[in-house]
């Protein structure tokens, strides 16, 4: 291989490069909460992450050697980053839906079953054109820490943020800019859109 940019330039990053900042989350946590909140969310949602895909291996002896076979899926935590407004309004929204799944106080669960895991998000990765790229969403979508926030009074101009770590049963991915085949879910209904 020669070390040419022009190499480069024709052969690597031929579509430009995906940037990291053109994202969007939309959250729908189904708990009852209004729609302006949940605009405000994909407002003020400043960071997060698109999932890892991850499959366990499993080591098999065999006359003192070993051989790795593929194991199980497991889907890791999502987290977001959010920007605190005045109202509280997107905390206040992750802090009703933690309550339902254990009372702050009472130590019981206010939902139905586990209608908390009604909801589901989805993060969105843009091309420098506004077109989506691609998008993930995460299933049976449910809160496990809203993070704290710091004070200070040596805190000056800047905006207040905090974390929010969710658990969830699974990721699947909802479309892309190139073409592929289908995904089969593995679900009742059979495939989601190309990835």
């Amino acid at each position: 291989m020669a070390f040419n940019i022009n190499e480069f330039r024709k052969l690597g990053l031929t579509n430009g490069g995906v940037r990291p900042s053109l994202f969007e989350v939309v959250i729908s946590p189904n708990i009852g909460e209004d729609s302006a909140t949940l605009t405000k969310f994909t407002f003020t949602c400043t960071a997060s992450e698109i999932p890892a895909a991850t499959i366990g291996s499993i080591d098999v002896g065999y006359f003192g050697r070993q051989i790795k076979l593929a194991g199980d899926r497991t889907f890791s935590d999502w987290t977001v980053t959010v920007l605190n407004d005045e109202d509280f309004s997107v905390r206040n929204m992750f802090e009703a839906w933690s309550n339902q799944i254990n009372q702050f106080v009472g130590n019981v669960k206010l939902s139905n079953g586990n209608s908390y895991k009604n909801g589901s998000a989805i993060v969105t990765q843009y091309g420098k054109s506004g077109d989506k790229l691609r998008s993930y969403e995460f299933v049976g979508i449910f809160p496990i820490n809203i993070a704290n926030i710091g004070l200070s009074w040596d805190e000056t101009n800047r905006i207040q943020t905090f974390d929010v770590t969710f658990s969830y049963d699974y990721w699947v991915p909802l479309v892309t800019g190139s073409t592929a085949l289908p995904i089969d879910t593995g679900m009742p209904g059979g495939t989601r859109a190309p990835i």
